[in-house]
């Protein structure tokens, strides 16, 4: 009987345990050019918390031809790695990006749930919820057909970009 207990016991509080416990996804990102001419390189890395649904960056770039101009995650190309897709994530470009460089680093992080943090229309794509985009997505990111990129003076659509790994 007493150690019936203890089981009951111990069941409940490892059950607490992995109730609260948070599940983190983690992308890397390698910019490499995506025009002809272009010149700039850098890193990124993203992750996401479910338990409390935000989403955070780090990027560094350097070398690029232009001075910066804007940068987002766009997402979902047809086939992961290739092609291109409309912004998902900006606000209207990602917070903390550093305008008018031609070299830097920034940091940044979104609430998922708010359906401010994405573009209106990828919201609009995904079902019109902020739980929608967000699923839409993390499954971007998942599959590698979701990328960040970094626009500049020189390549207004995009000089340099990363799908995430």
């Amino acid at each position: 009987m007493r150690s019936t207990i203890l089981a009951a016991i111990a069941a409940l509080a490892f059950g607490n345990v992995a109730a609260t416990h948070a599940a983190v996804m983690n992308w890397n990102f390698t910019l490499a050019p995506e025009a002809s001419g272009a010149t700039g390189t850098g890193n990124a890395t993203a992750s996401f918390n479910d338990a409390t649904n935000f989403f955070s960056y780090n990027v560094t770039f350097s070398g690029l031809s232009g001075n910066t101009t804007v940068s987002h995650f766009h997402c979902c190309t047809t086939s992961p790695g290739t092609g291109t897709a409309g912004v998902a994530v900006d606000a209207p470009s990602l917070l903390g990006f550093p305008v008018g460089v031609k070299a830097g680093s920034f940091a940044g992080s979104y609430d998922l749930t708010d359906a401010n943090s994405f573009s209106s229309a990828f919201v609009t794509a995904s079902g019109g919820t902020a739980a929608g985009a967000t699923a839409a997505f993390l499954a971007g990111l998942n599959a590698g057909s979701a990328y960040l990129n970094i626009h500049s003076s020189t390549f207004p659509g995009g000089e340099i970009r990363g799908f995430a790994q």
